[in-house]
């Protein structure tokens, strides 16, 4: 399987969670250079609500 961890050349979401009882994990790259990560249900869907408003898609926005 390919590595779908979000690099600065491949900016974007990327969000795991391997079973319904292990935490899930997120890591975000922006093109704009923001980054970050989040471990725990409650921060990986904080990041993604983050990164959803802010950047990612966002910076398309018109």
């Amino acid at each position: 399987m390919a590595d779908l961890t979000p690099t600065p050349d491949r900016p974007g979401l990327h969000v795991s969670k391997p079973s319904p009882n292990t935490p899930a994990t997120a890591s975000a790259v922006c093109h704009c250079g923001a980054s970050a990560t989040a471990k725990g249900d409650a921060q990986v869907k904080a990041l993604v609500d983050g990164y959803t408003a802010h950047h990612g898609p966002a910076h398309n926005r018109r």
